[in-house]
């Protein structure tokens, strides 16, 4: 089982992606940010062959103004080598990527422009996946698109013009159910008329879905008949709905024992499982420590490391029940570690707690920093515990001199993302 994220690395250093406004886009202007784009996607395929995790989304932002008239660089080919090589990587560690336009690819519109540009968009995203040498089981993700007042018509027109897409196009399409217009049932009959695999959507299905229609295991089970040799493994989107917010809407982490209960009620581990969840990666690591039973004590006690500071700053007592959770030697404590991990950073910060969190932070620069700095930090901390200051103020300050002075153990850390 391969467990994934979509697009944005957190916590990792120099892994961003940039874009401009179209005023702004020259070809000079493109070019400079494509090659940015690309050196960036390099490093989070690097990142994630260090930390094992082989599935993974390419944003849709990668090249700017992609498959806009706007962008007239011949980008896949100034760029054939980076892209050559960051394909070999993604061959070499075994990883599965894809990708997964946004919600203006249509192809089911009736307004005929509409349409054009999803074609437009697609053939983007194949170009992206052709250029890096990624056969087909590296996928696009689309949903079905709107009702338009005419569901079985609005389907018709998925239909006809999924058929006359080029063949390099259809080989790496998919289909997802939605939360709102179209049901796994829906998305099973279209999928098995037109021989598209399906991406079953658990959160989606939970929010949309017929009266009477089976659960989340069973769709599981049916749309494995969908994903033939050509297509690779089964693939699956999972997610858990944040209770304060709108259906439909992610949480910021994903609490690991449902997870866990999610998995152990499928019948295969033959699969893929790309979490839709803000957090990206620090949710991918944690699910896929707590689900493999020969993960090894050492990255449980790396991964740890990354939260100790953001765990420090909200609960010392959890921070000290985590230390003597990974004291005892007799098994792989993976689920009790991030179960108290998660109940810690669902905790409010105090300042008193934050405080002591920062000042262990500031520890690592207390022999290379500048009076200036020192005087800073200080100045700044005070601000804070007198209520003149945000504790982001203070975080700011040490990210600063986090990334000045490259201090490899934050620079790994997650302190500056919670």
């Amino acid at each position: 089982m391969r467990i994934g994220y979509a697009c944005i690395t957190l916590g990792a250093p120099d892994i961003s992606y940039r874009s401009c406004i179209q005023k702004n886009a020259t070809p000079e202007r493109l070019f400079e940010l494509i090659r940015h784009n690309l050196a960036a996607l390099e490093g989070a395929i690097d990142y994630n062959r260090a930390n094992n995790i082989r599935l993974f989304r390419i944003t849709s932002d990668l090249i700017p103004f992609g498959s806009s008239p706007v962008n007239t660089l011949d980008w896949a080919d100034r760029f054939a080598d980076s892209f050559q090589v960051i394909g070999q990587k993604i061959r070499d560690s075994g990883m599965r990527v894809s990708m997964h336009p946004g919600q203006y690819t249509v192809l089911n519109s009736p307004d005929e422009g509409v349409v054009l540009r999803a074609i437009d968009d697609l053939a983007y995203h194949a170009r992206i996946l052709d250029a890096c040498g990624l056969d087909s089981t590296h996928k696009i993700i689309v949903h079905i698109g709107g009702v338009y007042l005419d569901k079985p018509a609005a389907i018709l027109r998925f239909k006809n013009r999924f058929k006359a897409l080029s063949e390099h196009i259809r080989k790496r399409l998919v289909i997802e159910n939605d939360d709102r217009n179209y049901t796994i049932d829906d998305v099973f009959t279209i999928g098995r008329d037109l021989h598209i695999p399906i991406v079953f959507d658990n959160l989606h299905h939970a929010i949309c879905h017929r009266q009477n229609s089976p659960d989340s295991s069973v769709w599981v089970r049916r749309c494995r008949t969908t994903w033939q040799t050509a297509d690779g493994p089964q693939k699956i989107h999972y997610s858990q709905q944040d209770p304060a917010k709108r259906p439909g809407s992610h949480t910021q982490t994903i609490a690991v024992r449902p997870f866990l209960d999610f998995c152990s009620g499928l019948d295969t581990d033959d699969l893929d499982i790309m979490l839709e969840v803000k957090d990206k990666n620090l949710s991918a690591l944690k699910c896929q420590l707590c689900q493999d039973q020969n993960s090894k004590r050492a990255s449980l006690e790396r991964e740890w490391a990354r939260y100790k500071y953001s765990v420090l700053e909200r609960s010392p007592s959890d921070y000290y029940a985590i230390r003597a959770v990974l004291r005892d030697d007799s098994g792989l404590p993976s689920l009790q570690v991030f179960s108290l991990i998660e109940q810690a950073l669902a905790r409010d910060v105090s300042p008193e707690h934050a405080q002591n969190a920062a000042q262990h932070v500031w520890g690592y620069f207390k022999a290379v920093a500048s009076d200036r700095e020192k005087n800073a930090f200080l100045t700044g901390l005070e601000a804070y515990m007198a209520g003149e200051k945000k504790l982001a103020f203070v975080k700011r300050q040490l990210k600063r001199l986090t990334d000045k002075y490259r201090e490899p153990y934050l620079l790994d850390s997650y302190y500056f993302i919670h």
